[in-house]
């Protein structure tokens, strides 16, 4: 079976909008996706990337098209300018780590975790908006929230982060097959022909 490492964080747009492709993807080739929350502010002093406020004016009109577009074309409702956004999402990639902990399958809390940012105008750095998701998805919302905040959880999340660094996914979503990463959701027909193909992975020069 394949194994894809899927590095993202809550608040990213374009791991909402790439989630569902993704899964499919590797439903398709019996892959796995080996979920793992990062610190994107961390990756981002590794990649020369800047947070998205310091951006160049025609850098940020420009996103608000590619949103719109990759939206269309996904099928997803998407408000390009959420109300709660950006907001810290610590605490909600923390949910996830304990979900994993606790050997259950995130996934679908996640999608429900994304749209509520981008589609439902929540705020997922409230800790009772959180509770609500993770129990309408059938979680026991004050046991994962309290692995959440165990420091085990934040040092998976460190842990991973370096993970993302070390095979220079330095941006979210990335998935990592066979050691070669492939960053944003707009590489996921990439990845795709690579499972289809089961060619040699590529590497940095």
């Amino acid at each position: 079976m394949p194994t894809i490492d899927y590095y993202l964080t809550c608040v990213s747009p374009w791991t909402y909008l790439g989630h569902r492709p993704v899964q499919q993807v590797a439903a398709r080739h019996g892959a796995k996706l080996v979920v793992k929350p990062v610190n994107l502010g961390e990756m981002f002093k590794v990649s020369g990337q800047v947070a998205l406020g310091e951006r160049p004016a025609v850098r940020q009109r420009y996103r608000f098209i590619e949103l719109q577009r990759f939206a269309e074309m996904r099928g997803r409702k998407l408000n390009p300018k959420p109300k709660f956004f950006p907001v810290n999402p610590t605490l909600a990639d923390h949910t996830i780590i304990a979900i994993l902990r606790s050997g259950r399958d995130p996934m679908a809390y996640m999608d429900s975790v994304f749209s509520a940012v981008w589609a439902e105008e929540k705020d997922i750095s409230d800790e009772p908006t959180l509770a609500s998701l993770l129990t309408a998805a059938g979680f026991d919302a004050a046991a994962i929230l309290a692995t959440a905040k165990e420091p085990e959880t934040a040092a998976i999340r460190a842990r991973n982060t370096q993970d993302a660094v070390d095979v220079d996914a330095t941006g979210v979503p990335s998935f990592v097959l066979n050691g070669e990463p492939f960053w944003g959701q707009d590489r996921i027909d990439l990845l795709d022909r690579a499972l289809s193909s089961g060619r040699v992975p590529f590497k940095a020069l």
